[in-house]
């Protein structure tokens, strides 16, 4: 079939200036698309082959056909005697090629390859999206508001529509159509990487769940936008912040509750240069050209440190801390004590302010005030005078001082040698042997008593808490030798 080729070469320069698909991939297209049509009418395993030629703008298109004596397959096979009728030099096991008339196309075979074609332009289309936008993760974009899709927003990028679904939305923001949006590009999609995605992927399955509502038919690629992701922020301070571009200054963390707080650890390279005073830059011009891309969010600033102290105690700003207590290093749990006035900025509303402290700094904050630890180690002080007050031969005032030399529990003073319970000021030799007797009395009284009510329980078919005890003793020892710990401190 001939065509006006100059005609035809304007239509594949039109193609691949507005869809961006190359020449031949077009051309490949309309090939398959010409084939499939012909097999609609020469059958589904037909061996049928077409060829464009752009120069001269015709279609070449023919069958395949093996020379056999018996046919069994009609679309595949041709007997002997039917081939030498078109080429007298053919015998058995040669091959037919034979031309095939383009224009003789049905109207409904003309009807099928258009619409391959079109999927195929289609497919070839996503496929160049998906390679245009995945390198892009992470790029801040402007885009404006399409339409709506339940709770989510679809934002129109110029090629593509992307989403921004709820979940990475700044909740208290409001959005009406035409109106212009900057954000992230958190994750880009294909559909074979969105139908991957379980339940159980957690944000992912939220993408998943956006998608399908935003169009059921759409075949991807999937652009999901950002706003509330931690990498947006990031990127809005690389903007208004050259420090960070030039590696002066860096970000070692954030961590967000978008629209409403976010903890920002810098760190500078250069000792000269100050990583809070530069990101606020002079009178606050640059953290609030921030704080109003994001609706006003409130943006903390730490200072990073290598001393973990130190950087406990930054974390919890805009509150002050005063110290801070490693309770297990192992398990990174620390206690951060505040003046009893700044109690409440360090907790912050809901817990805000230390849950973002301890995302930030990896480690699970708790924080008190002065007065509350120092009313809970009076507490415990007491709690263990009353303990040593009960052992014979130690009264009030022997009991407090006792307890100031380090000897907090009962075990202690059972095992301690006489010499030793004699450094205590007003102890003697006989005293101190009165005590360690009295101490060792105390203990096999208890354990007399817990095999009792061990007794007692499984008589009435219950398990005594014996393991719950010994917890519980093990608390107590644990926080006597805290407090002990802080006596000394304060000696100090």
């Amino acid at each position: 079939m001939e065509t006006n080729a100059k005609d035809f070469l304007a239509a594949l320069e039109g193609l691949e200036r507005e869809k961006n698909i190359k020449r031949d991939d077009i051309l490949k297209t309309i090939e398959d698309a010409l084939v499939s049509a012909l097999r609609k009418n020469l059958g589904k395993t037909a061996q049928i082959s077409a060829k464009i030629s752009v120069e001269s703008g015709t279609i070449d298109a023919s069958q395949q056909l093996n020379v056999v004596e018996v046919v069994t397959n009609p679309e595949m096979e041709i007997d002997l005697a039917a081939a030498q009728k078109e080429d007298k030099n053919l015998k058995v096991g040669d091959v037919l090629s034979r031309p095939l008339q383009v224009t003789d196309f049905s109207r409904i075979a003309a009807q099928i390859a258009k619409q391959v074609l079109i999927q195929k332009v289609r497919g070839i289309e996503r496929e160049n999206f998906y390679n245009e936008y995945k390198p892009r993760e992470g790029e801040v974009v402007m885009g404006s508001v399409r339409r709506m899709s339940d709770r989510d927003i679809i934002v129109d990028l110029g090629k593509i529509e992307a989403i921004l679904p709820y979940c990475e939305q700044i909740k208290k923001e409001r959005y009406g159509i035409g109106s212009r949006i900057k954000a992230i590009i958190a994750k880009v999609m294909s559909q074979s990487d969105l139908a991957a995605v379980t339940a159980d992927d957690g944000q992912l399955s939220r993408y998943k769940s956006a998608a399908f509502k935003m169009d059921k038919g759409q075949r991807g690629p999937y652009v999901f936008l950002s706003r509330a992701n931690n990498k947006f922020l990031e990127e809005l301070f690389k903007v208004e912040v050259p420090e960070i571009n030039e590696g002066i200054v860096e970000i070692k963390n954030i961590q967000r509750d978008a629209g409403f707080r976010s903890k920002v650890l810098v760190n500078s390279i250069d000792s000269k240069i100050d990583p809070i005073g530069t990101c606020v830059g002079m009178r606050g011009i640059r953290i609030r050209a921030i704080q109003n891309e994001l609706s006003g969010e409130r943006i903390d600033l730490i200072t990073y440190s290598a001393d973990v102290d130190t950087l406990l105690m930054n974390a919890v700003a805009p509150a002050k801390a005063n110290s801070v207590q490693i309770l297990n290093p192992e398990t990174k749990k620390a206690l951060v004590i505040v003046p009893d006035d700044q109690l409440a900025i360090a907790i912050g509303k809901d817990w805000q302010n230390i849950k973002l402290a301890s995302r930030l700094t990896g480690w699970s904050l708790d924080v008190k005030s002065e007065s509350q630890k120092a009313a809970e180690g009076k507490e415990v002080t007491d709690s263990i005078q009353n303990v040593l007050s009960s052992i014979e031969g130690i009264g009030p005032k022997t009991a407090e001082l006792l307890q100031k030399a380090g000897f907090t529990t009962v075990e202690k003073l059972a095992n301690v040698e006489i010499e030793h319970l004699c450094t205590v000021q007003g102890i003697g030799d006989k005293t101190a042997q009165k005590i360690i007797e009295g101490a060792k009395k105390y203990l096999a009284e208890a354990a007399e008593q817990a095999a009792a009510r061990q007794t007692a329980a499984e008589a009435q078919g219950e398990q005594a808490p014996a393991e719950n005890e010994t917890a519980a003793l093990q608390e107590e020892q644990t926080l006597a030798e805290e407090v002990a710990h802080d006596d000394n401190q304060e000696n100090n």
